[in-house]
This record gives C-alpha cells, structure tokens and sequence, in this order.
C-alpha cells in the first residue's frame, strides 16, 4: 500500500468542503430573511460549481435567495448543487485510495433501474415542507413545525415506490423534534442536517430514487467480514465480500445486507438471533465457508439482492487469505450520482507490516511510515474482536473509510500471534453462532429477553 497518497492533500478539496460548510451556515439561520453573511455562504456554493453544467442555475438560485425572493425550484437547484460538491469529494478521495491499494477501477456508470411512477402531490407536499424548514433554519425549529412531516410521511408508507423518501423524512423529522425548540440547542449538527435536508430534496424529483439496475449472477462469493450497523429499533449486518464468476471475469466487490426490526434490550450478540433467519450468508462467514451463487440478483452497485435459494454453502474459504489473493485483483462498483457522499466510503483493505500506536483518543498504525487512525469505535460489541485484540495485531483486514478530514480504518478482522501461531479474531464470527463463552453468555441473555418479549406481545395480542 502507498500509504503516503493516504495522508498528502487532495487538489480542491479543502475548497470544496469550504463551499459545503458555508453552505450549510446558511441553513443554521434560515433563508428567510438572509443575513449579508448567509449571502456569501450563498455566493461560495454558486461560485464553486461555476465551471460544471449547474453554473448558471446555481447562481440564478443564489441571487434569488440572498434577496430572500426564492422558490422551492431555487432551493432544489440549491440541493443539488451542494450534493454534486459533495459527489466530486467522494470520487477524489475514492480515486486516491484506489491509487494507493493500487486496485482497478470500475470505468462505467451505474444504469438506473426502471422506478415506479410517483404520486406528484407527496412528492411536492414533502418538498413543500422540507423548504419551510430551510426558510425557518435549524435555529427556528418547533413542534408545529417538525409536526408537519407527519401527515406527509403517513401518505407516502403504502406506496412501496416511496418509501425510501418517507424514511429518511421521518427519521429527520424524529431527529430535529428532539432538537425542539431550536433557539436553545448548545450544538447544532450542521453538516448532518444539511446532508439530509439535501438528499430528501433531491428525492422528491421523480425517478431521482430509482435503484440501480439489476442484474443476476452466478459463480463464488468470498467472505471477507460484517460490518454491523446497530440502532435503538433496528440492526443491519452488511457483509463485504469478493465474488468471482463462473465464467473467469474480474472478480468483483460486492456487499450483501440484512436488516431487521429490534427491541432496545436486544443489544450485543443478540442482535445475530434477529438477522440469522433471514440470511444463511452469516452462517458461512462464521465458519470461515465460501459461499456458491446460482442467479444471485445483484445491482451494478455491487448490492447482492441475498435470497437464500440462490446461495449453498460452498469450501471453506479463509478471509485473510481472500484478502492477499483475490481482493488486489477485485473491481469497486460504481455509484450512481445521488449516492456519491464522502460518508459512504467503505473500501475493503488489507493492512500489513505496521506498528501500533496507542493515542490518547485511540490507536493508530504507523503504515510506511505514515500514520493511519484506527476507529475502534465502530467495532461492534456483538463480536470477539476488541480494541486489545487491534492492538496486538500483525495484519488487520477492514473498510477504509474518510470521516473529520482524514482516512480511518474500520477493522474487521485481525491476525494476532498466539503461542508462536497466527490467530484470526473476527468481529462477526458470532453471526452464525458460537462455542465461546463469552458469546454463548450474550446469546442466552438475549434469548432470555426475546422470550420475554414474545409472551408479552402474545399477551397483548389476545386481548
């Protein structure tokens, strides 16, 4: 690895970033009645998407809106601008990992599926209340306000086609009503809120969330760790993984996923009994198995629609050796336009022949000489794998990923010397189940409060 292009600086993205942030200032205040300064964080969006074919619309919404005379097609140009920005971040910074891991890049584009027609009347009442909120700003949020995404979000759930919209509007909308009133909060999660303000923006054109389209595929897919996502009412397991085809094409990367709806006392190795059923993939991540693919549907971002009856169990397949093997070889997917966020880096990586540094804040490896930030935060409790483990590694297999300005490593997995022997620790080497003690504990104190759970809802039920 070329760990040095990891820490030199990117041409234009401080730039860039700098024009995002002034951006979303302008929010915190509103853009009712803008301030002289809003009106340059306005100016700074205009002026940093002036050579790209959103120049001229840009700057139209901007002068319009720092006169305080914009409509909601100025704030949707606004949006979009601020999202392509953001866009250009992420192809840069994947660019340069890509470099340094020295990997083939995906040339073409991801097609779009074929989407749904949507009810334009949702889609302009979501719209209309997303501009009330960046007219009154993150400071002049109430109630009555936040409320408004009530009635919207209660229509768009029975039409499948937009229920990814109502999703992020009512988990917005739950996010900004614990902020209420807005005039009081200490700390205001600028950037977060603008990204979602943004987004959902850009959701209600119609056809902006179409999937991308799907294909089917068929050969062997090669495990190389979980990274699982956890919240108070759901949990997510994301599995990345190398899939070789059948046919001898370049092996690609691909992800599947599984999620599933959670009580807030289910929490550690319990989260696995909810997601087991639903995918057989975890069992073979477990076992350390290789995974055979007949007509699996996957999307040209490399998403594996997982349905078990295209999937058995396959050789055992070592995840560390997958990564010295296949994963060098192995293609990125492409990301359509609407999904291209810094946050969203995820690439797999497999780190060698460093030194670890404990910090106060944390660990870090010191990779050729250059520094590398662990993020053992994102290490999940629902697994063996734990920052003492990180620490006395040789080899570390995880998701590079971009967060405070500076690339961070996600472990998955490491390899540790143990009596003079490699020893492979996993954070999901519980997915599946487990004989370790530790693990065995967790499971049968999360039983414990399923069971629990299940006769007080069969109670409930039959009254």
């Amino acid at each position: 690895m070329r760990a040095d292009l990891l820490t030199d600086a990117v041409d234009g993205l401080d730039e860039a970033l700098a024009a995002v942030d002034g951006f979303d200032q302008v929010l915190v205040g509103g853009l009712l009645r803008p301030q002289p300064a809003q009106a340059a964080g306005l100016a700074g969006l205009a002026d940093a998407v002036a050579g790209s074919p959103l120049a001229g619309r840009t700057a139209e919404a901007s002068e319009k809106t720092a006169a305080g005379a914009a409509d909601e097609d100025h704030f949707l140009v606004l949006a979009a601008a601020r999202t392509a920005l953001l866009g250009s971040v992420h192809d840069a910074l994947v660019a340069r990992v890509e470099e340094a891991v020295g990997r083939p890049r995906a040339e073409e584009t991801a097609a779009p599926g074929a989407g749904a027609e949507h009810p334009v009347n949702l889609l302009a009442a979501a719209r209309g209340w997303l501009c009330d909120l960046a007219r009154t700003g993150w400071q002049g949020i109430d109630h009555e306000l936040v409320g408004g995404a009530a009635p919207v979000v209660t229509a768009m759930l029975p039409e499948p086609a937009l229920r990814r919209l109502a999703t992020l509007l009512d988990g917005f909308a739950a996010e900004l009503a614990a902020s209420c009133p807005g005039a009081t909060l200490e700390r205001i999660p600028v950037r977060r809120w603008a990204d979602l303000w943004s987004r959902a923006m850009l959701l209600t054109l119609p056809g902006a969330d179409r999937t991308a389209a799907v294909t089917e595929v068929t050969g062997r897919l090669l495990p190389l760790g979980v990274d699982l996502h956890e919240h108070a009412t759901a949990v997510q397991a994301q599995v990345h993984a190398v899939f070789e085809p059948a046919d001898g094409t370049t092996p690609r990367l691909v992800r599947a996923g599984v999620s599933a709806p959670k009580p807030d006392t289910v929490v550690g190795a319990g989260l696995w009994q909810l997601l087991r059923p639903h995918m057989s993939l975890l069992a073979a991540v477990s076992e350390g198995r290789a995974m055979e693919l007949d007509a699996m549907p996957v999307t040209a971002e490399g998403d594996l629609l997982w349905d078990d009856a295209h999937a058995t169990p396959g050789e055992p397949a070592d995840a560390f050796v997958t990564a010295r093997v296949a994963l060098p070889t192995a293609t990125a997917a492409p990301v359509t336009p609407v999904d291209r966020h810094p946050a969203r880096i995820a690439v797999p990586v497999l780190i060698e022949g460093y030194t670890v540094e404990k910090e106060n804040d944390g660990l870090a490896f010191r990779v050729a000489g250059e520094r590398l930030a662990v993020d053992a935060v994102r290490v999940p409790a629902a697994g063996p794998l734990t920052a003492e483990a990180v620490a006395s590694s040789g080899a570390c297999l995880g998701l590079l990923r971009w967060d405070a300005g500076e690339f961070v490593l996600q472990p998955l997995a490491v390899e540790r010397t143990v009596r003079k022997k490699p020893v492979a620790v996993h954070a999901g080497a519980w997915a599946g189940g487990t004989a370790d003690k530790a693990g065995v504990r967790a499971e049968k104190a999360a039983t414990d409060a399923v069971t629990v759970l299940r006769e007080r809802a069969g109670r409930l039920l039959r009254k």
